[in-house]
Order: structure tokens, then sequence, then C-alpha cells
């Protein structure tokens, strides 16, 4: 028989090979298998073994890169969904932002003392909180905003204050800097779903000095999430 006579007068040939009345189908012969199990045992080509060796390798080398990604990626993904622990405030017309974990302590206003020759639009004085003397600081006046006026509200039947009209004071601690500064009104602990925060739009990112770091969107308002890191850096850089 010829070479691939199922193709020529086989089963995917003009029919005529005359073992088709005794196989029915090439398959069946003889012949066919033959050449199977010749293409099977033949000698492999030149860099076969070679190319297969760093095919293999190659596949081998990413999928220990993805295993070694994996964790990288959870992670990421982690953060991704995972709300964010934030303090949500306002400063004249403005509501901000700091991270949760900055904060120490919220306090009532304190009794504000003076630095002689130090004292300026931004480093205002000294408070007492909790008997240890702590830097008191203008925020407005840093990130330069515009003040309004905040008339104090009575005292609830308890004597307390309440928690959203009365201005307070807080205590932060920025990478071992405790700083204290008065607000006008805070709303406390929010978590905040990650999709619910804007990317700072250009116009305000490209400006030469910006303090948010993200935009918040709550209650209908948009609150400037602060980048703490940068804030009181040049808090330190502007008052020392």
């Amino acid at each position: 028989m010829t070479e691939k006579c199922w193709n020529q007068i086989g089963i995917q040939g003009d029919r005529s090979c005359p073992q088709l009345n005794t196989f029915i189908h090439c398959r069946n012969c003889p012949v066919y298998t033959s050449a199977g199990r010749n293409l099977l045992q033949r000698e492999a080509p030149e860099n076969y073994r070679a190319e297969w060796t760093d095919l293999l390798a190659q596949t081998r080398t990413a999928i220990t890169s993805d295993r070694n990604a994996l964790p990288q990626l959870q992670r990421a993904t982690a953060e991704f969904f995972e709300p964010l622990s934030l303090v949500i405030f306002r400063l004249g017309v403005e509501w901000l932002a700091l991270a949760a974990s900055t904060f120490q302590e919220i306090t009532p206003p304190c009794t504000l003392h003076t630095l002689p020759h130090r004292t300026n639009e931004i480093l205002l004085g000294l408070v007492n909180i909790r008997g240890e003397l702590l830097p008191c600081i203008s925020l407005s006046n840093l990130l330069g905003l515009e003040r309004q006026s905040t008339h104090p509200k009575p005292l609830n039947q308890q004597g307390d204050l309440t928690r959203t009209v009365y201005s307070r004071m807080v205590v932060v601690n920025i990478q071992g800097d405790i700083w204290v500064f008065a607000v006008d009104e805070i709303e406390g602990i929010h978590r905040c779903d990650r999709h619910l925060i804007e990317e700072v739009p250009a116009v305000v990112s490209k400006a030469p000095v910006t303090y948010t770091k993200w935009i918040v969107n709550w209650q209908d308002k948009k609150v400037n999430y602060l980048d703490e890191e940068f804030v009181f850096s040049t808090l330190k850089r502007r008052i020392l």
C-alpha cells in the first residue's frame, strides 16, 4: 500500500481500496495501525527536547510567580473592599476627615496658654490635656480655610456638651507627634465604603499645595479626606 493510502483510496479518498470490504473503515486496517505506530516511534526532530524543556521551565516559573503574587492580590482585594474608618469634622464651612487611627481623644474646649515669642497664626500655644501640656495649632490657618463664627449653644440637661453643635478640641497622634486643634463640629467615627471615595480633581491635585488625599461622599456632602502625613509634616516645617 502507498503512504497515507487512506487519503487516496481509503475512507477519505475514492474508497477504491479492496480492503474496505473486509475492514469497513481504514482505522481497522493493519496498514493504518502500522502507520500510527511508526508515527509515535519515529525519531524526535532536532532541538525538540530542548524546546520542550525551555517551554516547561517557563510555564513552571509563571505558575510559581502567580503563587507568589497571590497573597499580594488577596491583600489588595481585601484593602479594596474593607471600609475606611475615619473621623469627620467641620472647620468653618468645610467638612474634613482624618483616619480614625490618628485620633487619641476628643475633649471640650480647654484654656489656651500662649507661648512668649512663639505664638503665631498656626501655633496658638499650649493646652493642658489630662495634666500634659500639648501644642495647640490652628488647622484652619494651616490649610488656609475661611473661618466662620460659631456661637456656642446651651448645655443639655445633664450639663454635657452635645455632640454636633459645640466646638471641640481633638488630640491626634501622627507618627509619635501629638497635636491638639479645635473643630467647630464633629460627627464622630464613620466607616466609609471605598466605592464612595473619589480621586481628587486634577485642578486641585495639581495645585502647588494640596492637603486632600481623597474626596469622600458622605450624606450628600463632599468631605476632604486629608493626607495626614503631608499635613503634619508641613505643620512641623512651618512652626519649627
